[in-house]
């Protein structure tokens, strides 16, 4: 058990730390930016999957949580969270069945359709049921990956839905998750705004014909405050923002001072002249230089205090970085290190040791670790 008080310094490594002012100004600002522009705020949990953090975000002015899985919603829904969104698919017989339970708690659920097949899984599952499942129809805005495409494809889908009378049309959503390939900052807000346009055109051509559409949502750490500004937009659902990453920064969506999450490492190896090694390696930093193909990421992780070395290989154990220039590190010294992408890391270990000024203040579980089912 790690005693509180004690300096960050006194870890064993790898051990992941989160700095509890850096995480609050980053909650904060997602909940000043829903504020000033009349959105709702609905944070994607997938990157943090911790209990304690989604109720501060909930504290500090979100109307709810957005989950990857129905496992991640299923952990928030014991800890008594109940406005949920599971920004997935879902269309197993399994997954519908637990979605089910999940509604029965009750949880003010919401799910994610994208085909009339789907549809036709989910209305045989809860036309026995006393109440209508919330569906929001996904929107593919550039990413093309799961949704719709908006025009001729929402409207079907839309009319489709009004066939089915256990399900409830509640909202539309998109993901611009593509922003994370972006080039420059003006490209990001590029994306950013077709991103809004796609849901709030879709919502509009519903509604013309008739079907209400309560919610226009937004997500991307990189482009909500672009897409939320968009005519019609109502909702964002920011994730990665809650730490910020070395991927974030390189997008020129932060920088690496606001980011609130690290890996403390430890000095395993040093070849004078060849390399340093550090005990984390793709068990702890993972092997990710930004899933769409971001170019600005160099190596496997910022090495805070350091510029002179960069992690450039990894195996499970070990990150190695070749001896290009004079360093101060010897044997046992311990450092931070920005992740690349903070999602995957964070996934990595079982527990947040929350830091204030290099002091440990609190130990908080990632509760919903492993949870991708």
């Amino acid at each position: 058990m790690t005693k509180i008080g004690n300096s960050i310094q006194d870890l064993d490594t790898p051990s992941l730390l989160l700095d509890i002012d850096k995480l609050t100004e980053n909650v904060q600002e997602m909940a000043v930016f829903a504020k000033e522009h009349g959105l709702q705020l609905r944070p994607h949990v997938k990157t943090h999957k911790s209990i304690n953090i989604a109720k501060m975000q909930l504290e500090l002015g979100a109307i709810g949580i957005t989950t990857a899985k129905v496992a991640e919603a299923e952990v928030m829904a014991a800890a008594g969270i109940r406005n949920i969104l599971i920004a997935y698919p879902i269309s197993s017989k399994v997954k519908i069945q637990r979605v089910a339970a999940l509604v029965k708690r009750p949880v003010d659920l919401k799910v994610a359709v994208d085909s009339i097949e789907q549809l036709r899984y989910l209305q045989e599952c809860f036309e026995h049921e006393p109440f209508t499942l919330k569906v929001w129809m996904k929107v593919n805005s550039g990413l093309h990956r799961c949704g719709v495409e908006p025009g001729k494809e929402v409207l079907e889908l839309a009319k489709a839905i009004q066939g089915f009378p256990a399900l409830k049309l509640d909202g539309i959503f998109t993901h611009a998750g593509h922003s994370y390939a972006a080039r420059s900052l003006e490209e990001v807000e590029k994306i950013g705004l077709y991103e809004g346009q796609a849901v709030a055109e879709s919502a509009f051509a519903c509604e013309r014909i008739g079907i209400p559409i309560p919610v226009r949502s937004v997500g991307s750490t990189p482009t909500y405050q672009t897409a939320g500004k968009v005519e019609g937009i109502n909702e964002i659902r920011p994730g990665n923002a809650v730490f910020f990453d070395a991927i974030q920064a390189g997008l020129g969506v932060t920088n690496l001072d606001r980011c609130a999450l690290s890996v403390l490492a430890s000095v395993v190896g040093v070849y004078h002249g060849k390399r340093i090694v550090f005990d984390t390696g793709s068990k702890a930093l993972c092997l990710d230089k930004g899933a769409h193909g971001n170019e600005t990421v160099q190596g496997f992780g910022h090495i805070i205090g350091h510029p002179e070395l960069l992690i450039e290989r990894l195996s499970e154990e070990h990150g190695v970085s070749p001896w290009k220039e004079v360093t101060s590190l010897r044997l046992n010294d311990k450092v931070q290190i920005i992740p690349n992408h903070a999602c995957t890391v964070a996934n990595q270990f079982d527990r947040y040791l929350v830091h204030q000024h290099g002091k440990i203040i609190a130990e908080w579980k990632v509760d919903a670790k492993g949870m991708m089912h």
